[in-house]
């Protein structure tokens, strides 16, 4: 088993698997009743923190490189672009159903509050 703090985790670079860049980790958002992540989000674009954009991602779809210290995320960068997000004064709730339903779709994960529980 390997465990991180999920501090560890939060401005962790980002990227695509052609190596480009997709931003950074800014906060990991926890299903307290399901006892998971529901999504990470990624900060991208911008200029020191201006003009930027917040993705909601679903967890699942992140792989942990440690021995070059990134996350990839194997979506391309277009995808990314073109995706639903939002700005730092307006975070979305994944307590909205049909939010949390279209994030994932768009990113053709499995929603993991639908999955049988143990």
């Amino acid at each position: 088993m390997q465990l991180l703090s999920s501090q560890s985790l939060l401005g962790t670079r980002v990227e695509n698997s052609k190596g480009e860049s997709l931003g950074t980790i800014k906060e990991l958002m926890i299903d307290i009743k399901h006892g998971r992540i529901a999504y990470a989000v990624l900060d991208f674009g911008g200029f020191l923190g201006i003009g930027n954009k917040l993705f909601a991602l679903p967890w699942g779809g992140f792989v942990l490189n440690t021995a070059r210290e990134v996350i990839v995320l194997d979506i391309p960068r277009e995808r990314l672009e073109n995706a639903e997000g939002f700005d730092k004064d307006h975070w979305p709730t994944m307590d909205d159903p049909e939010f949390a339903a279209r994030i994932y779709d768009y990113y053709g994960s499995a929603r993991y509050w639908e999955a049988p529980t143990r």
